[in-house]
């Protein structure tokens, strides 16, 4: 190849990689507003799928909103959707009913924390959960969840699901997952609890869980019955952080009563602080009804 052919070529090449890197650079990257549109196109989706199927227990419902290869990780459902469509009758027949109290969306992810009441089929008459849904082209591609018995006292005296609803501070979301998830690795992981009032207000921390009373010192309380029965929770691994504002939402998989769990925790943060927690605990069963796991 003689020396202009060269030349030409070289100069070829380098005008592609011109053009290859302005077509990089006019890539479209969403403006906050399209961000909070496709945020509240997804919560509609999950609100859309869970009336279907726990309000009008229609079959074109279901189809319109969950998606053909729906991916299940509740551990006593198999997978895919006509698990969905066969359960929904059964619900009817129950007269299942569900309402939601609070929720978040991360990104495709819908955090949904619900009551359902006639609920049976779920392993009590009320029952509380964390639902999670996956949406993916305008329907429900994916769920996980954890559910425990709805009681009727706390120690606290609050309930499983009553508090603030309301998500605020949008600014600061990244701020506030960061600071839940240094404080499951410091404090849940046992890394550096000493470091617990860098994370948990000493003023005022709501407590939601059933057998853990209200501020640090019901926390510290219940913490030391647990250790004096050597029944310590243990969180293992942190699969999800996913948070909207004031709300915070982690999924762990760990240890407690000697058995295998899901831990949902939310956590509200106020003034970089966590200033109240609800969650739910269930036992990872031995076998399940599809592959997928729970996490």
């Amino acid at each position: 190849m003689n020396k202009p052919n060269r030349i030409i070529i070289a100069l070829m090449l380098a005008a592609t990689a011109v053009n290859v890197s302005a077509k990089t650079t006019k890539q479209h990257h969403q403006t906050p507003k399209e961000t909070k549109m496709e945020q509240n196109a997804n919560k509609q989706v999950a609100l859309n799928a869970v009336q279907a199927f726990f309000k009008d227990y229609d079959a074109d419902g279901i189809k319109k909103y969950f998606a053909q290869d729906y991916i299940q990780h509740n551990p006593h459902v198999p997978t895919g959707i006509e698990p969905v469509l066969g359960f929904a009758p059964l619900l009817k027949q129950a007269g299942t009913t569900t309402q939601n109290h609070r929720m978040i969306v991360d990104g495709d992810l819908v955090v949904m924390h619900n009551t359902y009441d006639n609920a049976e089929a779920f392993g009590a008459k009320k029952v509380v959960t964390f639902d999670i849904f996956r949406i993916a082209n305008g329907k429900v591609a994916e769920h996980w969840d954890a559910i425990n018995p709805l009681v009727e006292k706390t120690a606290s005296g609050r309930t499983q699901v009553d508090g603030p609803t309301q998500v605020t501070d949008l600014d600061k979301t990244a701020a506030n997952k960061t600071l839940v998830k240094n404080f499951v690795d410091d404090v849940l992981f046992g890394k550096a609890p000493q470091k617990i009032t860098d994370y948990i207000s000493t003023t005022e921390y709501h407590q939601h869980n059933v057998g853990i009373k209200d501020g640090l010192s019901g926390l510290n309380e219940a913490i030391g019955a647990l250790i004096a029965q050597n029944n310590m929770f243990k969180y293992n691994k942190v699969h999800k952080v996913l948070g909207e504002g004031n709300f915070v939402v982690t999924v762990s998989e760990g240890e407690w009563s000697g058995k295998r769990q899901a831990f949902y925790d939310l956590f509200r943060v106020e003034n970089g602080k966590i200033v109240e927690h609800w969650d739910v605990v269930q036992e990872i069963p031995a076998q399940m009804a599809h592959s997928n796991g729970m996490f």
